[in-house]
């Protein structure tokens, strides 16, 4: 977008993966329709998966610009990295820019990444965090960070972890290392670094909105007080206000969309159960082994996405026996998938952005959580949204094929589909309400772009 000098310029800088790139990248194009520049600065490993207009891309360094993380292969390593070489390359960026047409105003960070706080304050620009879990989940973390319990938490069975704020969370409801915080000790340092220095930052950002976490966000307001801006969804599923936004404009794998959507064709209104772990989780072969014999069971239509790394895990035979009723792709595109009318169930792994993708595009869940944030997030898909089921577990941890079963047929058609269905489509609408013109994220959007306005023309009269 072409601009005056002193007009507001904010650099992005997300974690490198996909669900960090895609709701920074869309937070991007919100306030670039707003009127103000945007770049997102990625790694060099990343840098060619971002096509996106309006939106300039720019490369920072990880230390491990050939393959990024699995170049690195372990998370303590990376992280130190990131830091080190991030920190400069940032900072280099932010220097080059300054004598400019559109010198940098702020810095958007993920709050994966604290040290680009520094970096702002470094020069002497805003720094604002954007958190990509769940509000619920930030409050969480940020009740540990300030000792209002310490960990390992020693949760009963049937004496919940009760929380200022927030609803009874027993130990199938909270992140596995919260518990056992051994268990992955390098992610739960980098969770807690989210708030190593948070209390500098001039803005701090979530992906929700207030009619959906709003009440828990004014509750821990005190010591987390986050701006909540989402659903972070392209605008084409939900207010159209921005152009051709019918994509998150980042990929790291190639969709099989067309593959998918003519297949989708065939298939009647609501009749196709869409199943899909996201691009990290991997189930054991034994869950993949219950969920191949649920869905043969079920007779129902599926569309699974399998990578092509996890095949190995399916039955044998069984990708040839699908007769038509079923359809296996190593990757397809999650939101046009979602919004077509003949999915009627979405089976996931409960990850923030295909729980925000699911609840803006009405389609009821099947929740599937396998660890961290996605365990609360599935709590409130069943219990507190009522937009979905969550299978029990059995005593090894997984989901026998009965009771997938059962969940699949309860929420196509079962006795709880209506009031799920019903409970789908009023949080579709108020996700659409809340991003437009004059709803709660966008009024936080708006008072965030108003800032930046103000401050470029302090700085062009103070001159």
């Amino acid at each position: 977008m072409v601009g005056k000098r002193n007009e507001p310029h904010v650099i992005f800088v997300p974690y490198p993966s996909q669900g960090h790139i895609n709701p920074l990248l869309q937070f991007a194009k919100r306030l670039s329709s707003k009127g103000v520049k945007a770049t997102l600065a990625t790694t060099k490993y990343t840098v060619k998966s971002i096509n996106s207009p309006n939106i300039s891309v720019e490369a920072i360094s990880d230390g491990f610009d050939e393959s990024g993380f699995s170049q690195a292969q372990k998370a303590d390593v990376y992280l130190k990295s990131f830091k080190e070489n991030g920190s400069t390359t940032l900072s280099e960026l932010v220097t080059n820019n300054k004598n400019s047409t559109h010198p940098i105003s702020c810095i958007v960070y993920d709050s994966f990444l604290p040290w680009a706080l520094d970096v702002a304050k470094k020069h002497g620009i805003d720094g604002a965090a954007f958190f990509t879990n769940s509000a619920t989940v930030c409050a969480v973390f940020a009740h540990i960070h300030y000792k209002t319990f310490s960990l390992p938490a020693k949760i009963e069975e049937n004496e919940p972890l009760l929380l200022p704020g927030l609803p009874c969370l027993y130990p199938i409801d909270v992140p596995g290392f919260i518990r056992e915080p051994e268990s992955y000790p390098a992610y739960l340092a980098m969770k807690m670094s989210q708030f190593s220095n948070v209390e500098n930052a001039d803005w701090i950002f979530d992906n929700s909105f207030q009619e959906l976490e709003g009440e828990i966000a004014r509750e821990v307001s005190e010591i987390w007080p986050a701006r909540l801006i989402g659903p972070m969804v392209p605008s084409s599923y939900l207010d159209g206000r921005i152009e051709g936004d019918k994509g998150y404009g980042a990929s790291l794998w190639e969709p099989l969309s067309e593959e998918c959507l003519k297949w989708l064709k065939t298939k009647p209104s609501k009749s196709v159960i869409y199943i899909s772990f996201g691009s990290m989780v991997s189930l054991t072969p034994k869950q993949m082994e219950e969920m191949t014999y649920a869905l043969i069971d079920s007779n129902m239509s599926y569309l699974w996405v399998v990578r092509e790394t996890e095949k190995c895990k399916l039955p044998k035979r069984f990708i040839e026996s699908t007769n038509g009723k079923g359809l296996i792709v190593s990757w397809c595109n999650q939101l046009e998938t979602l919004a077509n009318q003949a999915i009627g169930c979405f089976v996931t792994h409960c990850g923030w952005n295909s729980t925000l993708e699911g609840l803006s595009l009405g389609v009821p869940m099947l929740a599937m959580p396998q660890w961290s944030d996605q365990m609360t997030d599935a709590k409130f898909i069943d219990e507190i949204w009522k937009i979905g089921v969550r299978p029990k577990l059995d005593k090894f941890g997984i989901v026998r094929k009965e009771e997938l079963l059962f969940c699949l047929k309860e929420v196509m058609g079962g006795e709880r589909s209506y009031e799920i269905r019903r409970n789908a489509r009023e949080w579709k609408n108020l996700a659409k309400k809340a991003i437009s013109g004059g709803g709660s994220s966008d009024k936080s959007i708006n008072e965030f772009v108003n800032s930046l306005n103000l401050a470029c023309q302090m700085k062009k009269y103070m001159k």
